[in-house]
C-alpha cells in the first residue's frame, strides 16, 4: 500500500470516521456490523449514513432548488429503497410507505431525495440486470415523480393524498402487496416470534437466534420503565394494555446494529392469546445528521428536542400515514427508547426480483411519490398558517427548471454512488483484508 504523504485524503478520512462512529459498540457487534457492511457497496452505504451527512450537509448545491425556510420539512433522514415497506393502516389495509423514523429531523427535503437517489443507483448496480442508461432512466422517473407530487396541491382539500395499497398500486408493487396481505398477519407474526406454554400463556420464544431472555434484574427494571410509559398513555384501555413478556431483540438492521432493542408482548383487545400485540422498543441515539452540524446548530437541535424519544414520536406523527396508538417513548438504564407497534404485515419489497426495466422505472416513480407525499404531510404541522408553503416554494424554485432539477439528481446520485463504491473498497481493504 502506498504511504500517505498527508492525512488529508479520502481513504484516511473514511477509515477514521468509521472507527469513530463505531467505537462505542461491543467488539462482537462491531464485527457483525462490519461483516454486513462488507457484503456490498449498498450495504456499506446503509451502515455509514454518517459519511453521507458529513459529505452532503454543507454541499452548496442544496441552494439550487432549496436551502430556504419553505423547503424545510420533517425528513426521514436515512432514506433508501429498503426504508420503504409494507405495513397495515388503521383500517387494516396493507399499504406501502416509509417505515423507519430513527434519523428523522426537520431539514431540507433534498437530503432525503439525494440519499434515496444514491441508494437507487447502488441497489440497481447490485441487482446486475440493468445498465447505466437504465439507471439514469430510473433516476429520471424518481425525480420527476417526486417533483410532480411535491408541487401538486388543491386549495380546498388538505387531506387529498395518494396511498399505495393493493387496490391502487401498479405492478410490480400490486403483486407484492397482495402477497403480503395473503401470507402475513397477526397470527403468522405471533407464530414466528412467540410460543404457547403448557398453561396456555403466550411468551416470546427465546430459543430463536434473534431473541434473548432478560435477567431477573433486567426484567424488573424494564417492567418499571414500561409502567411509567403505560401510565402516560392517553386513550389506550388498560384492560388490554397489559405486559405479558419481554425479550431483547438482537442482530437487527445494519446502521443501527448494536443499539439496545426490546420486543414487548402485550394483551390484545379481546384478551385471548391470538390477538396479542408486539411492541418494538428501540434505543434512540440521535440522527446521524448531528455529526455534521455546527455547534450552533447542535445547540438549536438540543433545545428543540430535549428527548430523542420525543423527537422520534414527533417525526412519526408528522411523516407517517397512520401513526399507531402505542407510539411513545420510555427511559431505561440511562437510555431513551422509542415505542411503537410492530406491524403484523411488516415486510420489505425485494428489489432483487426486479427483472424488467419497466418495473424498475415504476418502482422508482413510486418511491418518489411516496417520499413527496410524506414530505408534504409533514410540512403541514410546521406551517399551519401557510399549509401549502412547501408546495408553493418548490413550484417557485423549479419553475421552468424542471429538467435542471432532474439532471442535478442524476448527477449527484451517479457521482456519489461512485464515491461510495470507492469508500467501500477502502473499507474492505482496511478492515477485512488478510494481514
Amino acid at each position: 500500500m502506498i504511504k500517505d504523504l498527508t492525512l488529508h485524503n479520502r481513504r484516511h478520512q473514511v477509515i477514521r470516521a468509521i472507527e469513530k462512529n463505531n467505537s462505542s459498540l461491543a467488539n462482537a457487534d462491531r464485527q457483525q456490523k462490519y461483516q454486513l457492511m462488507a457484503e456490498s457497496p449498498y450495504r456499506f452505504f446503509r451502515g455509514t449514513s454518517h459519511l453521507f451527512w458529513q459529505d452532503m450537509f454543507n454541499d452548496w448545491r442544496f441552494s439550487l432548488f432549496g436551502g430556504v425556510p419553505g423547503s424545510q420539512t420533517w425528513i426521514q433522514g436515512d432514506a433508501h429503497v429498503y426504508n420503504f415497506g409494507a405495513f397495515a393502516n388503521h383500517d387494516g389495509d396493507v399499504i406501502y410507505g416509509l417505515d423507519d423514523f430513527d434519523d428523522a429531523v426537520v431539514s431540507d427535503y433534498q437530503y432525503d431525495l439525494w440519499r434515496l437517489a444514491v441508494s437507487l443507483v447502488l441497489d440497481t448496480r447490485e441487482n446486475g440486470r440493468f445498465d447505466g442508461d437504465d439507471c439514469l432512466d430510473a433516476l429520471e422517473q424518481l425525480a420527476e415523480a417526486y417533483l410532480a407530487m411535491a408541487t401538486d396541491y388543491q386549495d380546498n382539500d388538505l387531506d387529498e393524498e395518494v396511498h399505495f395499497t393493493r387496490k391502487t398500486a401498479d405492478k410490480p408493487l400490486k403483486k407484492f402487496l397482495k402477497k403480503v396481505d395473503k401470507k402475513k398477519g397477526r397470527g403468522k407474526m405471533l407464530e414466528k416470534w412467540t410460543r404457547l406454554q403448557k398453561n396456555g400463556k403466550r411468551v416470546f420464544d427465546t430459543t430463536l437466534p434473534k431473541l434473548r431472555r432478560l435477567s431477573p434484574q433486567g426484567r424488573k427494571r424494564f417492567i418499571e420503565a414500561f409502567e411509567t410509559y403505560r401510565a402516560a398513555r392517553e386513550g389506550v384501555s388498560s384492560d388490554f394494555f397489559q405486559l405479558k413478556d419481554v425479550a431483547r431483540r438482537v442482530s437487527a438492521g445494519t446502521g443501527s446494529l448494536g443499539t439496545t432493542r426490546y420486543y414487548a408482548l402485550i394483551e390484545g383487545e379481546e384478551g385471548d392469546e391470538g390477538d396479542d400485540i408486539i411492541l418494538d422498543i428501540k434505543e434512540q441515539v440521535g440522527p446521524a445528521l448531528l455529526l455534521a452540524m455546527s455547534e450552533e446548530e447542535r445547540e438549536a437541535y438540543a433545545n428543540a428536542y430535549p428527548s430523542e424519544g420525543e423527537r422520534h414520536a414527533q417525526a412519526f406523527h408528522a411523516l407517517a400515514e397512520h401513526p399507531d396508538q402505542y407510539l411513545g417513548w420510555l427511559e431505561l438504564d440511562g437510555k431513551v427508547f422509542s415505542v411503537r407497534e410492530r406491524s403484523p404485515f411488516k415486510d420489505d419489497f425485494d428489489t432483487g426480483k426486479l427483472t424488467k426495466k419497466s418495473h424498475l422505472k415504476k418502482m422508482a416513480a413510486t418511491w418518489g411519490e411516496v417520499l413527496a407525499t410524506e414530505h408534504k404531510r409533514a410540512s403541514r404541522g410546521l406551517n399551519e398558517e401557510e399549509p401549502f408553503l412547501f408546495e408553493q416554494t418548490l413550484q417557485r424554485l423549479t419553475f421552468k427548471r424542471e429538467r435542471e432539477f432532474v439532471q442535478l439528481i442524476q448527477a449527484i446520485a451517479i457521482h456519489y454512488g461512485e464515491c461510495v463504491e470507492q469508500d467501500y473498497q477502502n473499507f474492505v481493504d482496511a478492515f477485512l483484508a488478510p494481514d
